[in-house]
């Protein structure tokens, strides 16, 4: 594993800029000039998860990775949990397309609420492998999520991923669609999960991922879905006894920065943010897909019950999934639809 530099931190410089810049009624960006003409930055990155995670990991090689590039000129600091946007990643995305959050890495799931046409990635089945991804994210797919973030004022500088999310619950092996019915189940809030989830049977809540832990606990919903890394992080086999995978949605991430703070940068300085932002997610990338096994076997190990779904019992929930694609493929687009189905 890569190992990163301690990050040296300049809190009362820092503490009396912003009282400077709040005693002048200012919300401008740290931002200054050099001797050189280079733009100075300090940065922040809102990141959804905990910093145990890999999705942390690569937010913070890119803020390390530009502080020693431009030998400290440009800084983020890296806050975990949605810190910066009180524990609501909704808040996050729709901070960084204003400008009052400089870079986020979040999910598309979460874009969606700024925009439906970001739900298609996370459509039900609709990769069969990590291959089918990397091949989509690769080509039109890509291009196409990067041209439709640009409209929403973020600029893609790489696409991380969640992973395949997976299900956990309290109440029993989940084989059949049958087996969610009446099941309160914790879901992002997009609409399509909800219906999707609503098809199956289950009861789907909407809430933010930092309530879910006590909920879980208190028994207020029966389980929640998410990829294997957030679930280990999370430490859900402390209040969840049953694992199914099944590999049901893809949860790709945008490490994304701000348009308008992007484009008031030098190109010189855009290139460097193009370069380690596809750096820091490719690396974020592997290092998810490296963890996933050993997490899961840990979660065994943890005294979790793991069942994987065979291929008559994925295709049942894939024919109770038909009527997601009825509805939601005019929202999404077919053209945007068809870009990240293999061919």
């Amino acid at each position: 594993m890569m190992k990163f530099k301690k990050r040296k931190w300049a809190l009362i410089p820092t503490l009396a800029l912003s009282v400077l810049l709040a005693a002048c009624g200012g919300d401008e960006k740290e931002k200054s000039t050099t001797d050189t003409g280079e733009g100075e930055y300090n940065l922040k990155m809102s990141v959804t998860v905990a910093d145990t995670t890999a999705w942390f990991a690569g937010a913070q090689k890119l803020a390390d990775d530009i502080e020693e590039e431009t030998d400290g000129r440009i800084t983020i600091d890296v806050f975990a949990n949605e810190q910066l946007s009180g524990g609501d990643s909704a808040k996050a995305v729709e901070g960084l397309a204003k400008g009052s959050i400089d870079l986020t890495f979040n999910s598309t799931i979460i874009y969606s609420i700024l925009d439906e046409r970001f739900g298609v990635v996370s459509a039900p089945f609709l990769f069969e492998s990590l291959d089918d991804v990397d091949a989509a994210f690769a080509g039109d797919g890509g291009n196409l999520l990067s041209d439709i973030l640009l409209e929403k004022n973020v600029v893609a500088l790489g696409f991380g991923e969640n992973g395949f999310r997976q299900v956990t619950n309290n109440k029993g092996p989940i084989a059949s669609p049958a087996d969610f019915k009446g099941m309160k189940m914790r879901i992002p809030g997009i609409t399509m999960y909800t219906d999707l989830f609503r098809g199956y049977g289950a009861d789907p809540a909407t809430m933010t991922w930092s309530e879910v832990f006590t909920a879980l606990q208190q028994g207020t919903i029966d389980g929640q879905e998410n990829p294997i890394d957030v679930i280990y992080s999370s430490k859900i086999d402390e209040v969840q006894d049953y694992l199914t995978l099944w590999n049901y949605s893809y949860d790709p991430l945008v490490l994304g920065i701000n348009k308008d703070l992007y484009e008031s940068m030098s190109k010189e300085d855009q290139e460097l943010f193009d370069r380690l932002g596809k750096e820091a997610a490719a690396y974020q990338v592997q290092l998810n897909r490296e963890r996933a096994a050993e997490q899961l076997e840990e979660l065994k190990e943890k005294g979790m019950e793991v069942n994987e779904l065979t291929d008559e019992q994925l295709q049942a929930f894939k024919d109770a999934s038909q009527a997601v694609y009825d509805k939601y493929t005019a929202i999404w687009g077919e053209d945007l639809l068809k870009a990240f189905q293999a061919e």
